[in-house]
């Protein structure tokens, strides 16, 4: 298991291979397809995003609701390709990790062989499990959007597996 203090930097990224368990500690951030859609949007405008995405890693998450007393509800990943229209524009903004579930399109491979990224794999029906390893969450942006508006995590020894490492290398694909 490579333990990762975030912020996700190229040379932690060039050190990464597809098949790495990981434990990921620090900030990350959450985004769904409609704060995706909106944060393009903003891209292709010219305008602020809500979050600085150098060196930043995006959990495609939407957490049920908080019971008492917990930080987040459960806390599973959704399926990454929904998202994949949008990734490329965000790797070249400086993104260097996705954590999701599932397949991503060539561009998006392309995208983060070309900016030196990785994709990273939850264990998907793990929600519960997954929600003990974040400490901290705060909604930062489009709170409209409910459970997908973008959220500033803090995560401790959150467990991932390496999926795409910066060179291709695909689980999926072997």
């Amino acid at each position: 298991m490579k333990k990762i203090k975030l912020p996700l930097t190229k040379e932690k990224v060039l050190g990464l291979k597809a098949g790495d368990m990981v434990s990921l500690t620090g900030e990350i951030y959450t985004a769904r397809d409609a704060a995706h859609l909106r944060i393009w949007e903003s891209l292709n405008k010219g305008e602020e995003i809500p979050f600085d995405l150098e060196n930043t890693v995006i959990y495609y998450l939407g957490p049920s609701p908080a019971r008492e007393g917990k930080v987040i509800g459960s806390a599973g990943p959704t399926t990454s390709s929904r998202m994949d229209k949008y990734t490329p524009a965000l790797l070249e903004k400086g993104l260097k990790g996705m954590i999701g579930k599932g397949r991503r399109s060539a561009e998006v491979i392309q995208g983060m062989k070309e900016h030196k990224a990785v994709y990273f794999a939850a264990v998907g029906g793990a929600g519960a499990l997954l929600s003990k390893r974040i400490k901290s969450s705060e909604v930062i942006a489009y709170d409209d959007l409910g459970t997908e508006a973008v959220r500033k995590l803090y995560v401790e020894d959150f467990p991932a597996i390496v999926v795409i490492d910066c060179a291709g290398n695909n689980l999926y694909e072997r």
